[in-house]
């Protein structure tokens, strides 16, 4: 009998891995344009993303969306007048599985303006879970060659909720971004404890 229980946890761990990550949702290819939710601790705002902008990017963008990845996201990283930037998840085997699946790099084709989004990235090949909204008209981006790669390219924009995303706490400017390896460790238990501040996407999801 106690075999027979432990084989039905591992049957159910296993079970919900499946739903937390699956290799699958990587080939997603998503709509020419698609809208997007994001409710959080200041209010909701709307992104509107559009596919020739940056297809790998958009494509990895509504596969994070459509597979409800972001759930309880800290937004570590407002630096006023810059950008506000999230996407480490809570959850290390989900945040390991979405960060080391990293997509092709592509060239910027529209300009890092104001409430436009696009992917962080740390190199070559490095653009996987996190993105950051541009708080101002942030053009140097569009070429700013950094780790061998040129340009960050957008993948969406806000269309409605700006007044909320500029109401993200700002105060921990850019501390936070050089925590990434506490936050990625220790999770949101480490920013509530430290920073408890900072402001999380409670969801996002797709609009029809």
């Amino acid at each position: 009998m106690r075999n027979f229980i432990i084989l039905c946890i591992v049957v159910s761990f296993l079970g919900c891995s499946k739903k937390i990550f699956n290799e699958k949702w990587l080939t997603e290819e998503a709509p020419e344009e698609f809208t997007a939710r994001f409710e959080t601790t200041q209010g909701n705002f709307d992104i509107y993303a559009k596919r020739s902008w940056s297809p790998k990017g958009v494509d990895r963008l509504y596969q994070l969306l459509k597979n409800d990845y972001y759930q309880d996201i800290a937004i570590f990283r407002v630096v006023p007048n810059f950008v506000a930037q999230f996407g480490i998840h809570n959850d290390s085997l989900i945040n390991a599985k979405w960060g080391k699946s990293g997509i092709d790099d592509e060239p910027v084709l529209k300009k890092n303006d104001s409430m436009t989004i696009s992917f962080a990235r740390g190199g070559v090949k490095s653009r996987s879970n996190q993105i950051f909204i541009n708080l101002k008209a942030n053009n140097r981006l569009d070429a700013l060659d950094y780790g061998g790669v040129k340009g960050f390219p957008v993948v969406a924009k806000v269309t409605a909720g700006m007044e909320n995303v500029l109401k993200f706490y700002n105060g921990y400017g850019d501390k936070l971004g050089y925590r990434q390896d506490s936050i990625t460790k220790y999770g949101n238990d480490f920013i509530k404890r430290k920073y408890p501040k900072v402001d999380f996407i409670k969801t996002a999801y797709l609009l029809k």
